[in-house]
């Protein structure tokens, strides 16, 4: 009956640490099998699964293998059937040589959860292999003095077989002279010895020829001959001897060939041909006549081929030293091999996973075994990693390690690591072998994208083209793949009356803004928006930036002049007396200007007068005042041309006319002069109509300062504050843009058909300033100075 032996371990990740384990607790119980050597390559060695005590499923659901050291493998497993199968046909003299018994260790590695358990397989020995000799003929020289009794050992066959199946027996041919007797060396192996029944006698027969024959225990025997030469001689009282019966001397096993093992020397008393001696290996093994050879002459043992520890520890050679008369005699030598370092460890790798995500706790990420097959210090090995990586090793059994994460791996950190596994022996010197395996570490999203800023600021100029380009945001995910994929888009503004959507739009890929419409900087000036960045991965994760929108001005407003009015049928006149001095304040021209900055920065100019050098405009607040005295020869009436300039690029302008009567007092009626001298005819009629006009004017007046009084009193009883609607019809809004400093109304009071439009300031309102500053005394005092009031 043959009994098979599982032999290797089954590859599988181990993703957990529960699983590492259970590692630890892998049973140590060895399984014998046994099996005959030469079977064919497929045969049943036993049910596994049954030995295991494991269902016929198991195997499969759990990844069994077969593992053994180094990468021949002799066994294989039928994971459906559980039956354990021999992968090759195998001779046991090839793989143990003449060691008995022929044992093959190996492991069986289950995963989910990860076992071991250790296997031998023991080889068989059949007989198929006959005793051999070495020599097809046997010379043998005796004596023919030789005694009856006398025993003269012959050289030993050679079977590769072992145990019954080796040499058990010898036989020789019948003859009367001799006898043959089997004895066994204390190694076990048999050897002949040829017993003299009858003294020989030369000259009656000088030579004999025997056949011996070497039989094994096999069923059936096998057998081998070898032809027996005995040469009787004349007498030789002497023998060869040796001075010691055994030599022991140790070789290391890396000594060259050629090298010098020991020399033999032996003595013989006899004199001639009798004296001279010969050396030679008796009873030797192939494995010695392959190794070493001997000068037959000087007794020297040389090396012929190179040691190796590894295969054959120690020899014992026997040596022959024969005297030219037929005698000789024999000395044993014990050769040990001593083992010098000269093999690097091995490491088999059993499994591997190149690729871990990031986030995986402990996991198993190798199963190696490592061996040596010197002795000693120099089989003696470690195993080793460099510090500073995240990875452990872990010894299981039988010199197989687990390379294990620490923990968790950060892919942002690190991508990828090549862990160096140096295995190292004892020996002098110290030899070692490196496997360096490369873990990717695969990318989980756990990197949220980022902007470069917190906040950006864009400005645009406004009266821009639509889809213009205004500036873009950035975002960048540490991640990879998928992962690292972002995209951008803009979230609901907080504002719910901005039209976001209309004003601007992202570039989900590229993350560029644009502008979709033109901006109007006196209509928007500003606004905010956020723009998201979501990355691709599951679940996506996502952040936001604050972008603020600033729209430059443009020089797109001219300056609108709020007084002299330019829209009635008849032009503002205004009245200086004649008895005014230099600097006289004349009239003001107000103007505003709808941009902001240096595009609202307005000037003045006189750019043209009825009389030039008379009257003057003061380039920063538009009053226009008289430039000398006045006198009778000046002209009564005259046209000045006020040109209006913002600071912008280009500059935009606007003109206004301001027409100027000189009178003699304020109390003088006056009409507007024609272009062409009147008639005197006509200068009577012009005279009643000047009478009629200067009571309708002395009454308006007496009704204006009525009602400015009632005006006054009615604001001193409320607070004094400018209202948020619209201005009342008759009061003009100037909102601290132009040349004016501080938001100021004014109010206009027109006169209705007479034929002129007088302009009325009144006292600045400031919404900046209390109640009491605005109602103060003296600004509006300084206010009517500086108006001419």
């Amino acid at each position: 009956m043959e009994t098979p032996l599982p032999k290797a371990l089954r590859k599988r990740q181990v993703t957990a640490i529960f699983t590492l384990l259970l590692l630890w607790g892998a049973g140590g119980a060895t399984v014998h099998y046994s099996v005959l050597e030469e079977r064919e390559s497929g045969c049943v060695v036993a049910n596994l699964a049954k030995d295991l005590g494991l269902g016929v499923g198991e195997l499969a659901a759990r990844g069994a293998r077969i593992l053994s050291k180094g990468n021949k493998q002799y066994l294989q497993l039928e994971q459906k059937s559980g039956n354990l199968l021999l992968k090759e046909r195998l001779d046991r003299e090839e793989l143990c040589g003449d060691t008995d018994p022929c044992v093959q260790h190996f492991q069986v590695l289950l995963g989910n959860p990860v076992q071991f358990f250790q296997g031998e397989l023991q080889l068989q020995d059949i007989n198929d292999h006959a005793p051999e000799f070495l020599e097809n003929e046997i010379l043998l020289k005796i004596s023919e003095g030789s005694h009856p009794g006398t025993v003269f050992p012959l050289k030993i066959a050679q079977d590769l077989d072992v145990g019954s199946n080796t040499v058990q027996n010898y036989t020789i041919s019948t003859n009367v002279h001799f006898h043959l007797f089997t004895r066994s060396h204390s190694d076990g192996r048999k050897y002949p010895e040829l017993v003299l029944d009858k003294a020989l006698d030369r000259e009656e027969q000088p030579e004999l020829r025997l056949t011996l024959t070497a039989l094994d225990g096999g069923t059936p025997p096998r057998s081998g001959t070898s032809q027996v030469l005995i040469v009787v001689l004349d007498i030789n009282d002497n023998a060869p001897e040796f001075p010691r019966r055994l030599y022991e001397v140790q070789v290391p096993e890396n000594s060259p060939i050629g090298s010098l093992v020991i020399t033999v020397s032996a003595r013989d008393l006899d004199a001639g041909t009798h004296g001279e001696l010969s050396y030679s290996f008796f009873q030797s093994s192939n494995q010695i006549i392959q190794a070493f050879e001997i000068n037959e002459v000087t007794g020297e043992i040389r090396l012929k081929k190179q040691l190796d520890f590894e295969e054959i520890q120690s020899y014992r050679i026997e040596i022959e030293a024969s005297d030219g008369g037929g005698l000789s005699g024999k000395c044993t030598i014990a050769i040990e091999l001593v083992d010098v370092n000269d093999n690097t460890p091995e490491l088999t790798m059993s499994l591997l996973t190149s690729d871990i995500p990031e986030n995986s706790p402990e996991t198993v990420v190798a199963i190696f075994g490592i061996s040596d097959p010197d002795s000693g210090n120099n089989g003696k090995i470690t195993c080793s990693i460099p510090d500073h990586l995240p990875f452990l090793l872990k010894p299981t059994v039988d010199n197989f390690y687990t390379l294990v994460t620490e923990g968790a791996l950060d892919r942002e950190s690190r991508a990828e690591y090549n862990v160096t596994i140096t295995v190292t022996d004892l020996g002098t010197p110290r030899l070692k072998t490196e496997h360096v395996i490369t873990v990717q570490v695969s990318d989980v999203n756990d990197n949220a994208p980022a902007f470069t800023r917190t906040s950006y600021t864009l400005l645009v100029r406004e009266n821009n083209s639509p889809a213009l380009h205004i500036g873009s945001v950035s975002a960048t995910d540490a991640d990879a793949g998928a992962n690292a994929q972002v995209t951008y888009s803009l979230l609901p503004p907080q504002d719910a009356h901005l039209p976001l959507a209309s004003l601007v739009s992202v570039n989900a890929d590229s993350g560029q803004l644009f502008a979709l419409r033109a901006l109007d900087f006196e209509a928007l000036q500003a606004f905010e928006f956020r723009v998201r960045a979501a990355d691709a991965g599951s679940p996506a994760l996502s952040s936001e930036a604050r972008v603020r929108v600033q729209v430059l001005d443009a020089n797109d407003n001219a300056p609108f002049v709020l007084y002299p009015l330019q829209n009635g049928s008849a032009p503002c006149t205004e009245l200086v007396p004649r008895a005014a001095e230099a600097g006289y304040l004349v009239s003001k021209v107000v103007a505003v200007d709808g941009d902001a900055g240096q595009n609202a920065w307005l000037s003045y100019q006189l750019l043209k007068a009825t009389e030039p050098g008379l009257f003057g405009v003061w380039a920063h607040n538009g009053e226009v005042r008289t430039a000398r005295l006045l006198s009778e020869r000046d002209a009564p009436k005259h046209r000045l041309l006020v040109l209006v300039r913002d600071n912008g690029e280009p500059p935009l302008s606007a003109s206004v006319t301001l027409h100027v009567l000189l009178v003699d007092g304020f109390s003088q009626p006056y009409l507007p002069l024609p272009e062409a001298a009147a008639d005197p005819a006509r200068a009577d009629a012009l005279t009643g109509y000047l009478v009629v006009a200067l009571a309708s004017v002395s009454s308006l007046f007496l009704f204006s300062v009525l009602l400015f009084v009632a005006v006054r009193l009615c604001r001193r009883s409320r607070a004094a504050s400018v209202p948020a609607g619209p201005f009342p019809g008759h009061l003009v809004d100037v909102s601290g843009t132009g040349t004016l400093s501080q938001s100021y109304q004014y109010e206009v009071c027109l006169m209705g058909d007479s034929g002129t439009r007088d302009f009325k300031f009144l006292k600045p309102i400031n919404s900046n300033l209390p109640p009491q500053s605005i109602g103060s005394e003296g600004e509006e005092n300084s206010f009517r100075h500086n108006f001419g009031f």
